[in-house]
């Protein structure tokens, strides 16, 4: 049953003498969460005054807003129909701090009734209205919570017109303040969380430089579906893997992480080749959102003298090595099995690689290879591109960190601007002395 709307009075404050009835909430509707002070075009202000006589305090021809509009102004005689008639095209609460607390003297609690209505409309604006005599009280009102207070024995329209008007802005800018403030801390929690998701490889006694570089696609975050990780098992083999999760969203990063910890656990439990992979896609489909996600991986073991390494492809690109003397290439693409998450009782063959004694192998996510050679092109880098552009730049002395920063920056210039899929390259490297 509805609750019933009590009667206004007529406020000689308002042009025509009369406030309008307040318009309805939309069933299921909440006044406080949604956002009071927006004021559509063409609609005017709504003041609500909660004063147990308000046509005494608001004896004055009319008031208007900026835009020469008459202010609406509803009256409620007590904090009871103060809250029935407080719906969300009210843009500001006039209050007057004598009017009682229910259940509350006033030597009990000084601004009880103005502690109630900021409780009730915490995202609308409060004016206080008090005695001239009572400058501590109007004071204490302000900082408690109300944008501004007034005296009952100098109002008029100018000053009550020109109060409603700051204060509704006032109470604009400090709920935007706060709202800035919030997603501020929410992007930094967000950031220390993702930072923290990102991987530590475990290299410790490894005889091999490791380098990476990652970079999401999502505008402004750090984590995305790409993933990678390396670690060296206590028998001396190096282990190292990258993959990626099909979409960019915050799904499939998290999606990545999951499959990121739970190859390392299984790799550390002595898991290799297809029964690591197996696992893997076990994983995988019971922490999916859905059967359409499916997942590319690449794993390589290198073994404890660095010169051979067992390589397994699950619908991901081919590394790429550059072996001492030689030109860089991709290793055998011939004998990979499918993605994670596509055929249910998929096989993923285990191939030996032979490395020689000083080598760079380069692990990296499509992200890599399927960025525009330049702006406004439909042609992509590809496989091709990517091994020539790695060439020249091994022959301009570049390895390491130096070689990977210096292959995504122009993997994105060649794009003509930031790459829009997630970008993971890593880079394990072996000196002659190794």
């Amino acid at each position: 049953m509805p609750v019933p709307i009590p009667r206004q009075r007529a406020v000689p404050a308002v042009e025509g003498g009369q406030a309008q009835p307040a318009p309805a909430l939309a069933p299921g509707a909440d006044a406080l969460s949604a956002q009071p002070g927006a004021v559509e075009t063409g609609v005017g202000l709504t003041l609500l005054v909660i004063e147990d006589d308000p046509a005494q305090t608001l004896g004055v021809p009319e008031l208007l807003d900026a835009a020469g509009k008459p202010i609406k102004v509803r009256t409620a005689r007590n904090l009871t129909e103060a809250e029935r008639l407080l719906t969300d095209d009210v843009h500001c609460i006039l209050l007057d701090l004598a009017l009682p607390t229910p259940g509350r003297t006033a030597a009990e609690d000084v601004l009880g009734t103005l502690k109630h209505v900021l409780r009730l409309a915490p995202r609308h604006a409060v004016l206080a209205l008090t005695a001239s005599d009572d400058t501590e009280r109007a004071t204490e009102a302000v900082r408690v919570g109300a944008q501004d207070y007034l005296f009952r024995d100098e109002l008029d329209s100018r000053v009550l017109t020109r109060a409603i008007r700051y204060a509704v802005e006032r109470k604009r800018a400090d709920i935007a303040q706060h709202q800035l403030t919030e997603s501020r801390l929410r992007a930094q929690e967000n950031a220390r969380l993702e930072r923290g998701l990102l991987p530590t490889p475990l290299l410790d006694g490894a005889p091999l430089r490791f380098a990476a570089r990652y970079r999401p696609g999502r505008s402004r975050a750090l984590l995305g579906g790409d993933f990678y990780d390396a670690v060296r098992t206590p028998d001396g083999t190096v282990h190292a893997m990258i993959g990626d999760v099909c979409g960019h969203g915050p799904d499939e990063a998290a999606l990545g992480v999951e499959l990121r910890i739970a190859w390392r656990a299984l790799t550390f439990a002595g898991l290799c080749g297809d029964e690591l992979l197996s696992t893997l896609q076990q994983v995988l489909e019971h922490e999916r959102p859905d059967d359409e996600i499916f997942a590319t991986l690449c794993t390589v073991d290198i073994s404890p003298d660095g010169r051979r390494a067992g390589l397994c492809l699950a619908g991901h690109p081919s590394p790429l090595i550059a072996r001492s003397g030689g030109l860089a290439e991709l290793l055998p693409y011939e004998n990979s099995g499918p993605a994670l998450g596509l055929l249910p009782r998929a096989r993923w063959p285990r191939q030996q690689v032979e490395l020689g004694g000083a080598w760079s192998l380069m692990l990296y996510t499509d992200g890599l290879i399927e960025g525009r050679v330049e702006s406004g092109s439909k042609r992509r880098l590809g496989q091709d591109g990517m091994v020539a552009m790695i060439r020249r730049q091994l022959d301009e002395g570049l390895t390491g960190d130096g070689l990977l920063q210096a292959a995504v920056n122009e993997v994105r210039d060649l794009n003509g601007g930031e790459l829009t899929d997630d970008v993971a390259v890593v880079l394990l490297e072996r000196g002659p002395r190794a």
